[in-house]
């Protein structure tokens, strides 16, 4: 019998949920391959741990951004990897893939989504909005006629929604979440301490000593860098204040499409999300400040979901074990 799978193919991470067993696989969105024979070398960890590092010969590449495909064949390379290393696919038994997509992504996003996952080994590819699959994750019971609001902070895409009776009523999303955040503090060391740093350090800053509010003293890091006026190696101890400043205006801009959603919901809805508040999804979520800063430009309770980084993923899961793999009856 063919294998029911849920996967959140994210910008970031991606991650994939077995009806059977629950998730499976939390593995990056990189993948290295041979340059010459497009061979895949290593995906997954091993892979992020050789970006900036490889040689001419091997790419090590990421091929989604903005949280849709960038480079079609490249992700089909990856996704395969990742289904043989879990033994999903056979000459016989290729799985159902039920995806999450950003909401509102065009016709031609969409379809190259299915065409990447198809050609990856699946039998048949169904696609969900993200929003939708991760309120489920995160408890939010969609169906209800109750306005409830999810903001998913991801890596390439900043997603708010307001839903009731398992649909999307207003929504906004930007382009700008955590990996904007993280070429955000290059370009701030690069402008302010002459240094400069690669985006996996940025990425290891911003998730040490990070914050989205002024005064949160997170202490300081130790990073190593190259110095643009000598251009050789150098060591610099950076603070979570220059962090914070960095990241100040990307975070003002993800604030500002928040309050621009509620601003734009129907009243009834309006009255429902002051009541029961805003859930936080999403790997940037966690960004210590966010939840304080939300509410006070906002006015409005927010809480993080319990397994906020995991919301997407169990969300299609849930559906999964709900309709029997059944991915026709499949409704939020």
């Amino acid at each position: 019998m063919a294998k029911q799978i849920g996967m959140d193919l994210g910008s970031s991470n991606t991650q994939i949920f077995l009806r059977e067993k629950g998730i499976v696989m939390r593995a990056p969105s990189v993948v290295t391959i041979d340059r010459y024979t497009h061979e895949v070398i290593a995906s997954g960890v091993g892979a992020k741990k050789m970006l900036g590092k490889t040689p001419p010969a091997i790419l090590a590449l990421r091929p989604l951004k903005d949280g849709v495909i960038t480079d079609l064949e490249v992700t089909s390379l990856m996704v395969n990897d990742f289904f043989r290393k879990l033994e999903l696919t056979g000459f016989f038994n290729r799985p159902s893939v039920l995806v999450s997509i950003p909401y509102g992504v065009t016709e031609v996003e969409r379809r190259a989504v299915e065409d990447a996952i198809v050609e990856a080994g699946a039998k048949s590819v169904d696609l969900m909005d993200e929003p939708i699959a991760a309120a489920v994750g995160a408890g939010i019971r969609v169906s209800k006629a109750r306005g409830a609001m999810l903001v998913d902070l991801g890596g390439g895409v900043s997603e708010a929604a307001v839903i009731s009776l398992g649909g999307i009523v207003q929504s906004n999303s930007l382009r700008i979440a955590g990996d904007e955040l993280d070429i955000a503090i290059v370009n701030y060391l690069k402008q302010h301490r002459n240094i400069l740093i690669g985006e996996m350090t940025a990425e290891l800053l911003k998730k040490r000593i990070g914050t989205a509010m002024p005064g949160i003293d997170r202490g300081t890091l130790k990073v190593c860098g190259r110095d643009l006026h000598t251009r050789l190696a150098i060591t610099a101890e950076i603070s979570s204040e220059e962090i914070y400043d960095a990241m100040r205006e990307p975070i003002a801009e993800i604030i500002a499409m928040i309050k621009t959603t509620l601003e734009e919901t129907p009243p009834e809805l309006s009255a429902d999300i002051f009541d029961y508040g805003i859930v936080m999804v999403g790997g940037t979520a966690l960004l210590p400040g966010l939840q304080q800063a939300v509410h006070e430009r906002t006015g409005v309770r927010v809480t993080v979901a319990k397994h906020p980084m995991d919301c997407g993923c169990l969300g299609l899961g849930q559906m999964l074990k709900s309709t029997g793999g059944e991915f026709t009856k499949v409704k939020p």
